[in-house]
């Protein structure tokens, strides 16, 4: 596993999604390397991955409120069923 993907796999969301955005900007603008415009894209699909592994990290962490038969408001655990 190369530096970069090691960085990658530390970073947060709002860290992920910045670099992510900046990437597409350096992209669009057209003024880098070929080489260079490859290795952003490449960089680009890990950040996205990191980010929906988080997304889906932090689904796993919400709390859904659910009400039984009597009314009652009970808390459980956010499952993807």
């Amino acid at each position: 596993m190369d530096k970069n993907t090691q960085d990658i796999e530390k970073i947060n969301f709002e860290q992920a999604l910045k670099e992510l955005e900046t990437i597409v900007k350096n992209l669009e603008n057209g003024t880098i390397p070929l080489d260079d415009s490859l290795e952003n894209f490449e960089n680009g699909i890990k950040l996205i991955r990191r980010c929906n592994f988080l997304l889906d990290n932090a689904e796993k962490k919400v709390k859904k409120l659910t009400r039984a038969e009597t009314g009652e408001v009970i808390e459980e655990d956010f499952t993807a069923d």
